[in-house]
């Protein structure tokens, strides 16, 4: 991928985006999803116990997850998913399979940390 395939956008508009470390407290499948996915609850500190759907079920067993830090978007409006409201968005990057492999902390951080 050249440099002209990306697109641009301001630092602005980026920090706009709201990133936060958290930790899972619990994991299980969500049922009703036409594609494998968790129903995670996150604990943001201060920020709160927060809800999201993620499909990472390739890669994690629900017991691996619970006590994981992970980075999520936490400013974006819930969606409703499977019969789930998510709201926050899990972030990971897929590998050549499009298995996703989880962003987290290289160290234990506090949870709600923002994400600079």
């Amino acid at each position: 991928m050249g440099r002209d395939d990306l697109s641009e956008t301001t630092a602005e508009r980026f920090f706009e985006v709201e990133m936060r470390v958290g930790r899972v407290v619990t994991a299980e499948p969500l049922a009703k999803a036409k594609t494998p996915a968790y129903r995670l609850r996150i604990d943001f500190g201060e920020h709160g116990l927060r809800h999201s759907s993620a499909q990472i079920t390739d890669l994690y067993a629900p017991d691996e997850l619970v006590g994981r830090l992970v980075v999520a978007v936490t400013n974006l409006p819930p969606r409703r998913i499977a019969g789930f409201v998510s709201e926050v968005l899990v972030l990971g990057v897929p590998d050549e399979q499009g298995r996703v492999t989880l962003l987290e902390p290289e160290r234990d951080v506090p949870v709600g940390g923002r994400v600079h």
